[in-house]
């Protein structure tokens, strides 16, 4: 009796699960408005937690004399974990439904914690804003829409919850609907809507709710599952920065000479002419491979994020930090850039003095010429400063020490952020996104 058929299914689940596509989502929001909570209730109602996990919610919520199961302790070995001094403090959930496999970041949601919701919003496809039905739009509301929109985050969700507090008004889930619509206006957000919900009891979480039969729209796990991410990637404008050049050093390979790196925008495919950067070679790609655990892989195409090897048919004197795209629509090339940056060190910011800069894979030296304004994280209001301190954000302009090939953060924020470093530590202390270009002093 041979097990042929079921390794076969078997394989086949796993090749339609590696192809699923791959949301990344954060969640933010002020201390009780419930965002554990909303986080265990997709974990619990999807059946993505482990048994034992559940039972030791379970008792957990027996030894503090909780009713029922208190889903917000299933992301308490998580919250543990940040106070033991992890580098970054974002942690992350994984969970899958037939439909999509996703990725939750869940980050801090204090002010003195914004550098933390950065680094987790800086690969987000959507972000979900959870409110307090009571409290309805606060301060933290509006700060956390205003980075979300600086990070460009093309899809969000204001998750009204708490709403059976509320008992389940409609007037109220209305009244904060305009209020949010019309601070949200002020900022370039492709894609709003609004969830009104209780996590705690399940409420359009997963499933409808029939406590708010006035609700026309979907649940939050269908608004995930359904939500269309393949227009939000660049694919019209290639950039390939090169990360490695692979020469093997043996008698069979002994001719291969290939360019690995990550595709960053675009779609390359074999026969297309390219150009080298900086040097400006031109050349056409030979043959996309893409190594696997069989073997290497030909392609005829490669997209974002894909991570591929480039071969060329001309020998082109390409390294490190070099960027292959089309030879009519190129990056922009300069060493004079404005951009907005989040500054992430305790030391601050200091106008004049310099530091290492990280942008796709190339490396430089930099300088900042002139802090701008500062925006009040409060308030939004720009302000004149000379320095930014730890988790404030400004407008700098800025010169590196060699050209950097790069578009604006709202075109592609792959090839529009990079992280300043300090050279004394190594330790990253910004984050930026290039806005554009700035005259040369």
């Amino acid at each position: 009796m041979t097990n042929a058929p079921v390794t076969e299914a078997a394989d086949m689940a796993k090749d339609a699960y590696l192809n699923m596509d791959l949301l990344r989502l954060l969640t933010c929001g002020s201390v009780d408005d419930g965002k554990s909570t909303l986080i265990g209730r997709l974990l619990y109602d999807t059946k993505t937690i482990f048994e034992d996990q559940l039972e030791a919610a379970r008792l957990a919520s027996m030894g503090r004399g909780d009713e029922r199961v208190n889903l917000a302790l299933l992301t308490d070995g998580l919250r543990a974990e940040r106070e033991q001094g992890i580098t970054i403090d974002v942690a992350y959930r994984y969970f899958a439904t037939p439909k999509r496999k996703f990725i939750i970041a869940d980050c801090p949601g204090h002010v003195q914690y914004t550098r933390n919701m950065v680094t987790g919003a800086s690969t987000a496809q959507m972000a979900l804003i959870l409110v307090d039905a009571r409290t309805g739009v606060i301060e933290q509301t509006k700060r956390h829409a205003f980075i979300t929109s600086l990070l460009r985050i093309p899809h969000l969700v204001l998750c009204v919850n708490k709403m059976d507090l509320v008992g389940y008004s409609q007037e109220r889930f209305e009244a904060i609907k305009r209020e949010f619509e019309e601070f949200i206006a002020r900022f370039e957000v492709a894609d709003v809507s609004f969830v009104p919900m209780s996590a705690l009891n399940g409420d359009n979480v997963v499933e409808r709710s029939e406590n708010m039969p006035w609700y026309q729209g979907s649940s939050l796990l269908h608004k995930l599952e359904s939500v269309h991410i393949a227009s939000d990637k660049d694919l019209i404008d290639c950039r390939f920065p090169v990360q490695w050049v692979v020469r093997p050093q043996t008698d069979e390979h002994h001719d291969y000479r290939g360019y690995a790196g990550t595709v960053a925008a675009g779609v390359f495919k074999v026969g297309d002419d390219v150009v080298a950067l900086p040097s400006g070679m031109p050349s056409r790609i030979a043959a996309i491979d893409m190594p696997g655990p069989g073997g290497i892989e030909p392609l005829q195409q490669a997209h974002p994020p894909m991570s591929v090897v480039l071969r060329l048919e001309d020998d082109v004197d390409i390294s490190r930090g070099d960027m292959l795209c089309r030879p009519r629509n190129r990056p922009e090339v300069g060493q004079d850039i404005d951009a907005m940056v989040v500054w992430m060190a305790a030391e601050p910011m200091q106008v004049r003095k310099k530091y290492a800069i990280k942008h796709t894979t190339n490396s430089a030296r930099c300088m900042i010429k002139d802090l701008q304004y500062r925006v009040d994280i409060h308030s939004l209001h720009r302000e004149p400063a000379t320095e930014l301190g730890l988790n404030e954000i400004g407008r700098v302009s800025m010169r590196t020490t060699k050209p950097l090939f790069y578009d604006p953060y709202r075109q592609c924020r792959a090839t529009g952020g990079f992280i300043i470093i300090d050279e004394a530590t190594n330790n990253t202390v910004g984050a930026g996104m290039i806005v554009g270009e700035s005259a040369v002093v």
